[in-house]
C-alpha cells in the first residue's frame, strides 16, 4: 500500500495492465477499496456492485459505504434496470416486483407479500406448528424433473440449518469453505480413547441419516458381551472391530458401512467426502489425522462444487447462486440486504415463511 501510495508502482502498472476492472465491489472492505482507490490513480478503472447484496459486514469486517466512499470516487456510469433472469425464465412479472421491492428496502421500508405476483407464495406461520411449516415448505417441489431449489435458513443456526437438511428428502447442505466441522473433529478424534466409537459415530450421525448412534453404540455393547440375540449388521460389525483395533483404516470402514446400509442418507457430502479423503490419507503413509483433514479441506476449496438440485443454506452461502425456487424460511431475522439477496435467488418462483405478510428487515446495527 505504502509502494502503491508513493507511486513507486505507476510504471509498472501502466506497462503490464490497459485497466482494471473490479466486480462484486460492495464486498470490499475499506482495506481493500483503499488498494482499488490507489490503483484508480494510475489505471483507468472500472467497478461493479450492488449495494443491496453487501451482506458480508461480520466479524469487524466494515464493508465500504457505497453512497459516502464509493460512489464520490466512482461515479454511477448506469444501472441495470431489465430482471433478465427472470425474463428469460419466463418470469417477467416476478422479475419486476423484486425491483419494486428492492427500492423499498433500500429505503427501509418493508415488503408487503399480499403485493406479489402470482409466483411468490406465503406461507403463513401459525403458533406452534412453526417448525413442521417450514419443513413442508423445504419440500416445495422444482417446476420441472431437472429444476433446483434453494433453501435459505437461519444464517446464525448453522445446527438447525442441519437438522432440517436431514430432514428434507434429497436435499443437502451447502457448506462454509472452512469445514470447521471437520477440522475440530480431527483435532479432537482420540483414537485410544474410551469414547472413540462414540466420537466417530457421533461425527457420522451429523453428515449423513440412519446412523442412530445410541441404538449403535448400545448394540456394539451387547454384541461384544454375547447378550445380542440378532447377528451384527456390517455396520455393527465394522464398529466391533473398530473397538478391538481402533485405527483410522477401521474408522474408515465404519463410516463407509453406515453410509452404505438400507436408508441412509449422506446429506452433507462436502464433509464426508474430505472426512474420508484425510482417512485415506492417513492410511497411505500421511502423519496424522488433523493435518491430513486440512489438507482434504484446502484441496476442495479449489474444485468445482456442484450444488445439488435441492441445496440448504444461508444467504452468505447461497449469495450468487440461482435457483428455479427459493425457500425463505426466517425472513423475519434478516436485514434488508440479507432479505433482497434470499428473495432474489428464486428465478421462477420464491416461497417466504413468516407469521405476517408484511416483513420488516432488521437493523444493520
Amino acid at each position: 500500500m505504502q509502494l502503491l501510495q508513493a507511486g513507486h508502482l505507476a510504471q509498472p502498472l501502466r506497462a503490464t495492465y490497459a485497466r482494471l476492472l473490479v466486480d462484486e465491489y460492495q464486498d470490499c472492505n475499506v482495506v481493500q477499496h483503499a488498494i482499488v482507490s490507489g490503483l484508480a490513480q494510475v489505471l483507468p478503472t472500472c467497478v461493479l456492485g450492488d449495494p443491496m447484496q453487501a451482506i458480508f459486514s461480520f466479524r469487524g469486517n466494515r464493508l465500504v459505504h457505497w453512497a459516502n466512499e464509493v460512489q464520490p470516487l466512482f461515479p454511477a456510469a448506469g444501472e441495470l434496470r431489465i430482471p433478465w433472469r427472470w425474463r428469460l425464465a419466463g418470469a417477467e412479472n416476478l422479475g419486476q416486483w423484486l425491483l419494486a421491492i428492492r427500492q423499498q428496502l433500500q429505503a427501509g421500508q418493508p415488503v408487503d407479500l399480499r403485493t406479489a405476483p402470482a409466483e411468490v407464495r406465503w406461507v403463513q406461520l401459525n403458533a406452534g406448528t412453526e417448525v413442521q411449516q417450514r419443513l413442508v415448505a423445504a419440500r416445495t417441489e422444482a417446476p420441472n424433473a431437472q429444476g433446483s431449489v434453494l433453501i435459505i435458513g437461519d444464517s446464525i443456526n448453522v445446527q438447525g440449518r442441519h437438522q432440517l437438511t436431514s430432514q428434507t428428502p434429497g436435499a443437502m447442505a451447502v457448506e462454509a469453505v472452512d469445514l470447521r466441522d471437520l477440522v475440530n473433529f480431527a483435532r479432537n478424534f482420540d483414537l485410544q480413547g474410551a469414547n472413540a466409537l462414540a466420537q466417530l459415530v457421533e461425527f457420522a450421525s451429523s453428515v449423513m441419516t440412519g446412523v442412530g448412534a445410541a441404538n449403535l453404540r448400545t448394540r456394539v455393547e451387547s454384541l461384544r458381551a454375547g447378550r445380542a440375540r440378532t447377528p451384527p449388521t456390517a455396520a455393527e460389525a465394522a464398529a466391533i472391530d473398530f473397538v478391538a483395533a481402533p485405527t483410522l483404516g477401521q474408522a474408515l470402514r465404519v463410516i463407509d458401512t453406515l453410509a452404505e446400509q438400507h436408508g441412509a442418507r449422506v446429506y452433507r457430502p462436502e464433509v464426508l467426502y474430505c472426512c474420508r479423503s484425510a482417512m485415506q490419507a492417513v492410511v497411505g503413509g500421511a502423519a496424522d489425522f488433523l493435518s491430513a483433514a486440512i489438507q482434504a479441506r484446502e484441496r476442495n476449496r479449489h474444485l468445482a462444487r456442484p450444488i445439488a438440485r435441492r441445496s440448504v443454506g444461508s444467504t452468505l452461502l447461497l449469495k450468487g447462486l440461482e435457483a428455479d425456487v427459493s425457500v425463505v424460511l426466517h425472513p423475519e431475522l434478516m436485514t434488508a440486504q440479507n432479505l433482497y439477496v434470499a428473495l432474489t435467488r428464486g428465478a421462477r418462483h420464491v416461497v417466504v415463511c413468516s407469521s405476517n405478510p408484511i416483513l420488516m428487515p432488521v437493523n444493520n446495527g
